[in-house]
């Protein structure tokens, strides 16, 4: 289990990767890192704009195994059909949540059912 309160300090960042300044996906790779996982590819400039977070995080996922919750588990997020945000599962002392960033709100970390209920589709990958 990680320490979460460092997230709180995340300053939101369309394409930000290099903490704090991150966006959706940049909080996951931040929070894999810390976590000891492998890394995955950082994307530089890739956004929601123009549905890049879309076509690169669909070509992604191709490659990766679909998995039940778990801590470092990928969560991809759809509106229709396209994927338009991440997060990533931690584990915490009351059990599993869903890590994520966004403009309006920055870092939050909520309970993985609440999360799940926010979105039509959640895809969870390894």
């Amino acid at each position: 289990m990680i320490d979460l309160s460092k997230y709180l300090d995340a300053i939101w960042l369309e394409g930000g990767r290099v903490w704090p300044f991150v966006d959706c996906y940049g909080i996951v790779l931040e929070v894999r890192r810390d976590m000891g996982l492998d890394p995955w590819p950082v994307w530089d400039g890739i956004t929601k704009l123009e549905d890049g977070l879309h076509r690169c995080g669909s070509e992604f996922v191709m490659g990766r195994e679909r998995c039940d919750p778990e801590p470092g588990a990928l969560a991809c997020c759809y509106t229709g059909s396209l994927m338009t945000h991440v997060a990533v599962v931690v584990e915490a002392t009351d059990g599993l949540r869903v890590a994520e960033c966004n403009p309006k709100t920055g870092f939050t970390c909520m309970p993985l059912l609440r999360f799940k209920r926010r979105w039509l589709r959640v895809e969870l990958y390894r």
